[in-house]
């Protein structure tokens, strides 16, 4: 009779080892490292604090001044984190393009194209207010109020750049990666789980 209790207890272990921890540990490191995204820093050993996006503080009233650093409208990074549970383990990823910069910080110099300049000068009359459709003094006083508005000016100045190519620093704002707390919230999901199979 304990011969195949045990069994039975060996068995339901086995499961849990192979195909439900990868599950809940991959939920939990998802949910974890998405939360990095609310916090606006990387969680290991306490919050560690992005550095913030510049449109933040450039007095900008576009839509993407309302976005905490690394988010957006479409949340691209956000909803990119993602969990691939196998037996015995589980693997988090982001692939997202652009996703280890931010992670782990690195300068880029892309090339300065007509398409960019254009872009840019979009980006610059959506900062200053400007619709197509403005009459000549709504224009002219949103121009005027643009020249103090260090993100329109930002804009402006890329657009009219003599420059082929730019160098661009893109400091670090992990957001996944080793973190203690998520270690200690696994380890005692995966604790309480193997107490309720050997005690049921």
């Amino acid at each position: 009779m304990a011969e195949k209790f045990m069994e039975k207890e060996r068995k339901a272990l086995e499961k849990f080892l192979r195909r439900e921890i990868p599950v809940i540990a991959g939920r939990m490191a998802q949910d974890h490292f998405q939360n990095n995204f609310r916090l606006g820093g990387f969680v290991n050993g306490g919050l560690h604090p992005w550095p913030k996006a510049k449109r933040l503080s450039s007095g900008g009233t576009g839509a993407a001044s309302n976005y905490g650093t690394l988010l957006s409208e479409r949340k691209v990074l956000f909803k990119s984190i993602k969990y691939i549970p196998a037996d015995y383990r589980v693997k988090i990823s982001n692939d997202v393009v652009y996703a280890p910069i931010h992670n782990w910080g690195d300068t880029v110099h892309p090339a300065v194209t007509d398409k960019m300049r254009k872009w840019a000068w979009r980006q610059f009359y959506k900062s200053a207010g400007i619709r197509k459709n403005a009459s000549k003094k709504t224009r002219a006083s949103r121009l005027k109020e643009a020249a103090a508005n260090p993100q329109a000016q930002m804009w402006k100045g890329l657009a009219l750049t003599r420059k082929k190519k730019l160098s661009i620093r893109i400091p670090q704002r992990q957001f996944i990666g080793e973190s203690e707390e998520l270690n200690e919230k696994i380890e005692k999901k995966i604790t309480e789980k193997i107490f309720n199979i050997l005690t049921s």
